[in-house]
């Protein structure tokens, strides 16, 4: 049973650089992970949000580009399949690095596969907002952490705003 709601795990928690493990298989326990997700993405205004970010390492995440839940969807081990057309400049932020934003360059079209909730395979080729967030998510998913993405002042700017999280991280993990 997962405590709810969920809180938005942040940078340096060292689930936030592991390999998520594969779902090998889709229960309950999945289904209230992903309702569960949607929740925390939608209430923390998010328009993505993967497992690792809620102290979960594993290969689901959840997207909505209004940030509305009634457009959210469930991506179960999703992957990039294909990737291409231009290479597209944009600021991103994300939840689990409050404050934090930069300049992440990333292909603008992507294909993605994934599972559902009920376990059909699906394959879609996304572009613009989509391919981003799918892009962006299943880094989280890998290990990758978007501001090792930053160009070099993007990573200066954010440097001390990185400093103070895992000054917080420390004292928080002190206290347990």
């Amino acid at each position: 049973m997962l405590e709810t709601p969920l809180a938005i795990v942040h940078y340096p928690d060292p689930v936030l650089r592991r390999r998520a493990e594969e779902i090998t298989e889709i229960d309950d326990e999945t289904r209230e992970l992903a309702a569960a997700m949607i929740e925390a993405m939608v209430n923390s205004d998010g328009i993505g949000l993967a497992a690792p970010q809620v102290g979960v390492s594993r290969r689901i995440i959840v997207l909505s580009p209004t940030g509305q839940a009634a457009d959210a969807s469930v991506h179960i081990n999703p992957r990039i399949v294909e990737s291409g057309g231009d290479e597209v400049e944009f600021e991103e932020g994300c939840l689990s690095f409050p404050e934090v934003r930069g300049i992440v360059v990333r292909p603008e079209h992507v294909t993605a596969e994934w599972e559902d909730l009920e376990g059909r395979t699906f394959r879609a080729e996304t572009e613009g907002l989509i391919a981003r967030i799918f892009q962006h998510e299943i880094d989280h998913l890998d290990g990758i952490l978007f501001v090792t993405r930053f160009g070099p002042a993007d990573k200066l700017q954010a440097k001390r705003r990185l400093k103070k999280l895992e000054e917080e991280f420390a004292v928080r993990a002190a206290r347990r």
